[in-house]
């Protein structure tokens, strides 16, 4: 399994925390991360079950089949730049700050390409947040490699 190196910086944004997680990547390709964090069909293979555009700016993210039990979420798209990075926020947000973004880049420490995960939680949410963009990212790998 592919091993990977986990920072986190825990930063208050009022009632929420901001987590950052850094993912080595097993790739030197920025446009084949690129294609699985910002596209609904990439999407769609490691970070949801079910993933469509509702508007040219908002997605919409399920989580169990359809017709069955199931969550669905909106997210909007806030900002993005081609192989660089995409910065989404929750349309239901309450914390006008609180957003969760993806970027692709270098470790200083190792120079290998990485995903580093931005996002926000209560701190009594936070662990459960690092799990679940830990196994995010275990999905990734298994589906794609990287």
């Amino acid at each position: 399994m592919h091993q990977h190196i986990t920072f986190t910086n825990l930063t208050m944004n009022k009632n929420k925390q901001k987590l950052n997680i850094e993912y080595p990547l097993a790739t030197k390709s920025h446009s084949l991360v690129w294609e699985q964090i910002s596209t609904i069909h990439g999407l769609e293979r490691w970070l949801a079950d079910h993933v469509e555009k509702v508007d040219d700016d908002v997605i919409a993210l399920t989580w169990g089949e359809q017709w069955t039990d199931h969550h669905t979420l909106e997210a909007r798209i806030v900002d993005q730049q081609k192989n660089s990075h995409i910065r989404l926020q929750w349309v239901n947000e309450d914390d006008p700050e609180a957003f969760w973004e993806m970027r692709i880049g270098r470790s200083e420490l190792t120079d290998e390409l990485c995903l580093y995960v931005a996002d926000y939680a209560l701190p009594e949410d936070i662990d459960d947040l690092h799990d679940l963009w830990d196994g995010n990212m275990e999905r990734l790998h298994r589906v794609s490699g990287l």
